[in-house]
């Protein structure tokens, strides 16, 4: 039996493997249209591969997933992400839990991942075509038929679809596999961005660019419906990090842009109460009535956001805060549990992904095959699957890539 994989990513390399152990005298062919396999992920992570994530509870697991979590209950349930980091570690490539739950190599190096399939295809049958694009997917009998740029062919009896999103074009993610699904019968989900970083209006921006914020809840929406707490950095053009990322995956069907932004509020202070902070801005107010207001406020946040509190909320940053009346301390309280911003636009960032897809109502959950055509399986980030930032996209990818493989090649 031939099974052909279109997109040798997380979900192509993992489907490659699972097939030939499902069955080792397949004859698998693996195509990408890069130079070499695993180009995403190899810079995932900032080039570290962030493989997993650490969280042992299902349940938590799934809910990491705007779209596809219950989806994916099945897949990720027979392939978690313990067993996962045990998948790797025994193919020769250490892991580590960092604080955060994020599993990366040890090595710190996205190479040694991919590797692992290098290692396992160069020790089987696997045929692997690298610099081929695939322009059309047809029909041919029970099977498929392959047609290349350069008008070669190739036949099959199962097809796996693997070729990723529409995220980081330059990895080859250039939404081909959309238009073979389609073509194919399938529909496909509304296409956004999501765990983009956010540009905004506000000018003094970049006057905090760098300043990171260990947690902080972000919160969007007209009715504050997308909320997420967790770090964040900001940047000369906006904010970035998880929980910027998390929020934009929330709201990753949301219009917004210049003419019309999207309002977003910050909680510098989320474990704090707003007349707690208060009470202690004023207390040091008090404690110290000959300081000038921005000198007591370094007490509490950076001189940066200090000087920008003031200005943006009309205050003399050198008046003495004996001077600063209690009105006043709740409106510098307010402002930092709640730094209002205007998102107008978004930036990749380096976890990018895409929201929408193929449609999960026409694919099996259990084996990933096509509810419309026979043969024809889908994995990874081509389905309408997508999750937060901390590994939980490449996991998906390990556990769709697996169920597919195992189903096609059985």
């Amino acid at each position: 039996m031939r099974i052909a994989i279109i997109g040798g990513g997380a979900a192509g390399l993992m489907a490659a493997a699972a097939a030939l152990e499902a069955n080792p005298t397949l004859q698998v062919t693996l195509i990408d249209r890069n130079a070499e396999l695993g180009k995403k992920v190899m810079i995932s992570g900032g080039g570290r591969c962030n493989v997993t994530t650490g969280l042992r509870d299902i349940r938590e697991v799934l809910k990491r997933y705007p779209r596809g979590g219950k989806f994916l209950n099945s897949a990720m349930r027979a392939f978690p992400p313990w067993t996962v980091r045990t998948w790797f570690e025994e193919r020769g490539v250490p892991l580590k839990a960092e604080a955060d739950l994020r599993v990366f190599p040890k090595s710190n190096d996205g190479r040694d991942i991919v590797g692992v399939f290098e290692r396992l295809f160069a020790a089987s049958k696997v045929s692997i075509l690298l610099n081929r694009q695939v322009t059309t997917v047809t029909r041919q009998g029970t099977g498929f038929r392959l047609t290349f740029k350069d008008g070669d062919t190739l036949d099959c009896d199962r097809l796996i679809l693997t070729t990723g999103g529409q995220a980081f074009r330059h990895t080859g993610s250039t939404g081909d596999g959309y238009a073979f699904a389609e073509f194919l019968g399938h529909r496909i989900t509304p296409l956004a961005p999501s765990l983009n970083a956010f540009y905004v209006r506000e000018p003094w921006i970049r006057e905090l660019a760098g300043y990171a914020v260990p947690k902080a809840t972000i919160t969007a929406g007209e009715r504050g419906e997308y909320e997420f707490t967790g770090p964040f950095l900001f940047t000369h053009r906006g904010v970035t990090g998880p929980a910027v990322f998390a929020v934009s995956s929330q709201c990753a069907y949301e219009k917004y842009g210049p003419e019309r932004p999207m309002k977003i509020l910050i909680d510098l202070r989320p474990d704090e109460k707003l007349e707690d902070l208060r009470d202690r801005i004023a207390a040091s107010g008090r404690q110290n009535p000959k300081k000038a207001l921005v000198n007591v406020l370094d007490f509490f946040m950076p001189k940066s956001l200090a000087s920008l509190a003031c200005r943006e909320l009309k205050l003399d940053p050198q008046r003495h805060a004996s001077e600063i009346s209690d009105a006043d301390y709740g409106r510098l309280a307010a402002w930092l549990k709640g730094l209002p911003l205007s998102v107008i636009g978004r930036d990749a960032g380096e976890e990018f992904v895409t929201a929408g897809g193929v449609d999960l109502a026409e694919v099996d959950q259990r084996t990933m095959e096509s509810k419309l055509v026979p043969g024809l399986f889908f994995a990874g980030e081509l389905l309408d699957i997508d999750g937060f930032t901390g590994g939980f996209n490449l996991q998906a990818s390990w556990a769709t890539g697996r169920a597919a493989g195992l189903a096609a090649g059985e």
